[in-house]
């Protein structure tokens, strides 16, 4: 399977200057390719492949030079990104969802350049083609084969190099405990079907005030400013820093999860479509509570480690009595559920992941008994 390693990266100052003008000349040849499928369309009605694009390349180096100083499979990558970009732009259409038109890049919206095969080496430090050994932080040993390498610069002025390597399954011991079903939520973040719970630590609550100061001082600086560029850097710095803590929270609460159990059933959850038609405060708790991250960090981990992942269907599982099974309406403000027909009372939370368990273990047990019926 695949899976990706990022480091820190430390360029000198003349290998900055190299790296961001590698970046300005991939932003002008994806907002150039770009151009060539509209118009190509609007006046002939025809589509061009990213093999058609990619080999307009030889004519494109002796019209801009530039383009000879980036190397050749990194502009291949580009010319893949704009045909997965029309792909997916073309798959929401078939599937009546709102598309969105790919879009052309400013300065600060292109942010990275790949190499898929080659043009790296990682020793002690990075070497890139055309830019030179670059200093890199390796705070965890590399695994398996790399077979992509992607630069990156944040909004915050940080580079980082991702790796992308195949590696192989490493299942570990099994653990006393073989399943539990877990309830998402925004009182808690996480309630387990044996009753224990994770707290939400609300990241982004507790830096909204700081977030909210720093954006208004940014609001107020003049376009163009030297003033206001700093100003922006200190409004990305704040949400670098809740997007480090989140994704922290979810590696380490996953990974605990993983190393507990054989078996974990988890809601699957549509998050768009709980987002739309709701109060401000719950989207933006729903999207402080970071779920889809949690939950694809959870499914990866489990993958990893020859672990289950089974996604059941959240409808009433809040609303159905755990004991007998009988269906009752409940209030979102309701916190207890309380069976009028067996008089079962428990958590709200707790009685939905004992429903979530029931529901995922049942799956389990018909895939299991199902090739003996053939």
């Amino acid at each position: 399977m695949r899976k990706t390693f990022r480091y820190r990266i430390f360029p000198t100052h003349k290998q900055i200057i190299l790296l961001e003008q590698t970046l300005d000349g991939c932003r002008w040849l994806y907002n150039h390719l770009l151009e060539e499928r509209k118009i190509s369309w609007e006046s002939e009605k025809q589509s061009l492949s990213c093999f058609d694009q990619c080999n307009t390349f030889k004519l494109l180096k002796e019209e801009q030079p530039f383009l000879k100083d980036i190397h050749s499979q990194v502009l291949q990558n580009i010319a893949m990104r704009i045909d997965l970009a029309f792909k997916a732009f073309f798959r929401r259409i078939k599937t009546g969802q709102m598309p969105g038109y790919p879009r052309f890049r400013g300065r600060d919206r292109y942010n990275s350049f790949t190499f898929p095969q080659g043009g790296f080496r990682l020793n002690e430090s990075l070497y890139v083609s055309k830019i030179g050994k670059i200093r890199v932080k390796k705070h965890r040993d590399i695994e398996g084969t790399i077979k992509t390498c992607t630069i990156r610069r944040t909004p915050t002025g940080k580079w980082f190099t991702s790796l992308a390597c195949d590696i192989d399954y490493r299942p570990i011991k099994q653990p006393i405990e073989p399943a539990v079903g877990i309830d998402m939520g925004l009182e808690s973040f996480a309630t387990f079907s044996n009753s224990e719970q994770i707290e939400n630590p609300r990241f982004f609550r507790q830096e909204e005030d700081n977030l909210t100061k720093a954006q208004r001082k940014f609001s107020i600086q003049e376009k163009g400013s030297n003033v206001r560029k700093k100003a922006r850097k200190v409004v990305a710095r704040i949400h670098e820093r809740i997007n480090w803590r989140r994704e922290d929270f979810c590696h380490q609460e996953s990974h605990k999860l993983v190393n507990r159990f054989n078996t974990i059933a988890v809601e699957d959850l549509s998050i768009n479509d709980m987002q739309q038609g709701n109060f401000r405060n719950i989207n933006k708790s729903i999207g402080d509570a970071a779920w889809r991250m949690f939950l694809n960090f959870l499914a990866f981990k489990a993958e990893c480690a020859g672990k289950q992942v089974i996604k059941v269907n959240p409808a009433y599982t809040s609303q159905t009595c755990s004991s007998c099974r009988s269906r009752h309406k409940l209030k979102l403000s309701d916190r207890i559920f309380h069976c009028p027909v067996c008089s079962f009372s428990l958590s709200r939370d707790h009685n939905a992941a004992l429903n979530i368990l029931a529901l995922g273990t049942q799956s389990l047990g018909f895939a299991l008994e199902a090739p003996s019926n053939l």
